[in-house]
């Protein structure tokens, strides 16, 4: 089984981030390279103002003595997508690092990644109308990202 066969290619657009991560962790734990493009355009559902709400909430955690003890908040959309897919897999085993490994999360489509063909899951593609969810790139420009 050659590389390319062994890869998958995840485009993030129009899906809930917490079901595609989840499906994305699975696949990781079983062994396949995962890529996920356009982490930007991934869904957050929910009232916008309340998610908003909970993300600055989440961001009030840290330590009193020193706060570069963390927990570290990431702000850019693919890291935020890869720490929620992080929360999914057991970080601190070896198949959890090493499924981790295998992961690369980008915004937008890299010219490398031009000409692949990406695939969704149908589990994770929003039901709802897109006014009702909130993408991360806005959930990212609202705690701090200045991308």
């Amino acid at each position: 089984m050659s590389s390319e066969e062994n890869t998958i290619y995840v485009d993030a657009s129009g899906q809930v981030a917490g079901r595609m991560c989840s499906k994305v962790a699975h696949e990781l734990l079983h062994g396949k390279k995962v890529v996920v493009l356009n982490a930007e355009n991934a869904l957050i559902s929910g009232n916008s103002a309340s998610v908003f709400r909970q993300w600055q909430a989440r961001l009030e955690i840290y330590s009193h003595v020193n706060p570069i003890y963390g927990p570290i908040h990431p702000r850019r959309p693919d890291n935020i997508l890869r720490r929620m897919v992080r929360g999914m897999v057991p970080k601190t085993k070896a198949k959890g690092t090493s499924a981790m490994s295998h992961l690369r999360v980008y915004m937008g489509v890299p010219e490398k990644f031009t000409g692949v063909k990406t695939s969704k899951f149908d589990d994770a593609l929003a039901t709802r109308p897109l006014p009702s969810y909130t993408t991360i790139a806005e959930i990212a420009k609202n705690i701090g990202w200045s991308g």
